[in-house]
């Protein structure tokens, strides 16, 4: 059962032997990158997307940590959006899109096969065209052929799970001008603030006890962890945490949206990582506190307990918020009484870009402190690293 080492967190110099690329660092430019993504944005004639029309639907291409792109994208745009946004990772292309509709493609590299092989073929069908990604690279060489708008991501920017917001703010700021998302540049800064002010509270140097990242990391160590969205926005979250917390800490991770996640989660705290051990917890049945005098070297390794992340948007005041309210705070006592390892994340007031900005960062965060104090690299995975050269040919 994996523990926290707060040494790790907290020491500067284990710090950096620990974060061999500076993951913590980059994450921490989030709020920096939103502010230069409406700037290049800007330069790069973002107000032309679509020649001023709007399309019948649109489709954002992305693949791994850039998915969560077209999933803010499909999210935001579900509340009023007169035209449907779909995603997708590969080809083949769905056959209804046309000269009709847009198709937003995002890749950090630019080189990202599968969103390439969607430009290139949306082209070819004489879609309207925006990518964002490196400048140099052939994603942005399709979207000048074909007329579309390409706009880059800056210098520096490795790898989708740290360059989010290089990615999504463009991405935004298109969709916003084909009328799909209410999401403003005013808008955007406000997350960039937010984003801000969570790197500072998150900072290495706040000490684990008053670090909130920290904090939730350490209580997530040693279980096997859900997490779980209240509504549609912080579900995005969640999809996030859970390919974060396996990506980063290397940690399996599911994740739920409520209300319709509610019945797979609550099963689960009648399983084998709850109180219970598999044979049910019951309702009358509290929690066993571990066992202080069991030997590890002849009792074998502690089973691991049940985590659940629960992230929360802002509560509405409405018969259906405080119904969601509700099933939350139910889900919540009925964890805490199976003695699952419980760790809320909170949006705070403003729309709903700035709410989700924050939930974003915090998980990243969690995911990063958690793979630093358990021992290991977050940037560096031998096993990927291994699978990529034995698939190089295919």
């Amino acid at each position: 059962m994996a523990e926290l080492s707060e040494r790790w967190v907290d020491d500067p110099a284990e710090l950096a032997r620990r974060d061999s690329r500076d993951m913590l660092r980059a994450l921490a430019t989030a709020g920096a990158q939103v502010r230069e993504a409406i700037t290049l944005s800007a330069e790069g004639s973002i107000e032309r997307i679509g020649d001023g029309s709007r399309p019948r639907a649109v489709l954002v291409a992305a693949v791994g940590g850039s998915k969560v792109v077209g999933d803010v994208l499909r999210v935001l745009a579900e509340a009023g959006s007169p035209v449907p946004v779909s995603t997708r990772s590969n080809v083949p292309l769905p056959g209804w899109v046309g000269p009709l509709d847009m198709v937003i493609a995002v890749s950090v590299s630019g080189r990202a096969p599968g969103p390439l092989a969607i430009a290139m073929e949306a082209a070819r069908r004489g879609a309207s065209l925006l990518t964002v990604g490196a400048d140099d690279s052939p994603l942005a060489d399709v979207a000048r052929q074909a007329r579309g708008v390409h706009i880059g991501v800056g210098r520096g920017r490795g790898s989708s799970r740290t360059a989010l917001w290089s990615l999504l703010t463009p991405a935004l700021l298109g969709a916003h001008e084909l009328g799909v998302v209410d999401v403003s540049a005013d808008m955007l800064t406000e997350a960039s603030q937010v984003l801000d002010a969570t790197a500072e509270e998150c900072r290495p140097s706040s000490e684990s006890f008053v670090n909130p990242a920290k904090l939730a990391a350490a209580t997530l160590a040693p279980t096997v962890p859900m997490a779980l969205g209240d509504d549609p926005l912080s579900g995005v979250a969640a999809v996030r945490a859970a390919e974060m917390l396996a990506r980063t800490a290397r940690v399996p991770a599911t994740y739920g949206v409520l209300p319709d996640a509610a019945s797979q989660v609550v099963a689960c705290f009648d399983g084998p990582f709850t109180a219970g051990g598999g044979n049910g917890t019951g309702r009358d049945q509290s929690f066993r506190d571990d066992d202080i005098f069991a030997d590890p070297f002849l009792d074998g390794p502690a089973q691991p307990r049940l985590g659940l992340l629960m992230l929360r948007d802002v509560a509405r005041d409405d018969p259906a918020g405080r119904a969601s309210t509700a099933l939350t705070e139910a889900v919540i006592s009925e964890a805490h009484s199976a003695g699952c390892k419980v760790v809320e994340v909170t949006a705070e007031a403003g729309p709903p870009i700035a709410r989700l900005a924050r939930q974003l960062a915090m998980v990243d965060y969690i995911a990063t402190y958690l793979a630093i104090g358990t021992g290991i690299d977050p940037s560096v995975s031998p096993h990927v690293a291994d699978l990529r050269d034995r698939t190089r040919d295919y």
